[in-house]
């Protein structure tokens, strides 16, 4: 499907809408995918969850001790999660690197980015539109450390392949969709904060972590969260979740599986942070 250009783009997020509206797509030999079942339960399930409800999360103690492992690949969010369902891992839960007042981000215009992808190839922004409350305070903050709520949307249905081909069979994904912080901006308008952004992402990764570990997920896709257009520096990323995912990280032996899926198309420094941070991990290094 030709997804080179924003007006294409832009047509298949209409076109992801009208599948969503009517509850199937038709593949090219005329056979009908019905998906309104699981785009329902997912809707009625997706939560908001505000900072406190989180930070009670990040404190209450985990019940096992996991073997974790860790991997670095360089392909999509969507591509990792399909990949590590096939391998035999059951609700996969991946990380929307979210767009803190616009819920798709700007996927209806035929932008492209981690979350426009997302909301192109899934029932995502039909959850999200039912949680505009943390947008809504989003929009009223004036800092662009933005918040820490996050919105849990479980077992939500994928129909679209890399490219943006209809699945012949799609298959369900768990999403926490929360933002990072916007360094750039700070950088240009709150330069004074900058000192206390590393707090802020710690912690905020130790909530969405607690969060995955709350809802029963053993298998996370996560990534360069804020990497892109938010400015955040990847090394810093990845040290950031080590800290919470190795040695003695709160959150180390959580989970069987932390697979981040890091696209960088020139397997530059995006990529290679995260590969000199967890590649080969375990949970005791």
């Amino acid at each position: 499907m030709n997804n080179n250009n924003r007006a294409a783009r832009a047509g298949i997020a209409q076109d992801t809408l009208d599948i969503l509206a009517r509850g199937f797509y038709e593949l090219p030999d005329g056979q009908q995918v019905r998906i309104a079942n699981e785009q329902t339960a997912a809707e009625t399930a997706t939560r908001h969850y505000q900072a406190h409800e989180l930070v009670s999360l990040v404190h209450k103690p985990g019940s096992e001790k996991r073997n974790s492992r860790f991997e670095v690949s360089n392909q999509t969010t969507l591509a990792a999660a399909r990949q590590l369902i096939d391998s035999g891992h059951r609700d996969v839960l991946c990380l929307n690197f979210a767009s803190a007042r616009n819920p798709g981000g700007g996927f209806l215009g035929g932008s492209e980015a981690q979350e426009e992808n997302l909301a192109k190839s899934s029932g995502l922004y039909p959850c999200l539109l039912r949680q505009m409350a943390m947008y809504e305070a989003n929009r009223q903050m004036k800092s662009c450390t933005y918040l820490d709520d996050m919105i849990y949307s479980p077992r939500v249905p994928v129909f679209r392949d890399d490219d943006y081909g209809y699945l012949p069979q799609p298959y369900l994904i768990s999403m926490v969709t929360a933002p990072a912080v916007n360094r750039g901006a700070i950088v240009r308008n709150e330069p004074e904060i900058l000192p206390g952004l590393e707090a802020i992402m710690l912690n905020r990764i130790a909530m969405l972590l607690a969060l995955a570990r709350e809802h029963g997920h053993s298998a996370l896709v996560l990534g360069a969260w804020g990497c892109g257009v938010f400015g955040n520096q990847p090394a810093d990323m990845a040290r950031w979740f080590a800290v919470n995912l190795l040695g003695e990280g709160r959150f180390a032996s959580a989970f069987d599986l932390v697979h981040f899926a890091v696209l960088d198309r020139r397997e530059g420094g995006t990529y290679r942070a995260f590969a000199d941070a967890f590649a080969g991990a375990s949970a005791a290094e």
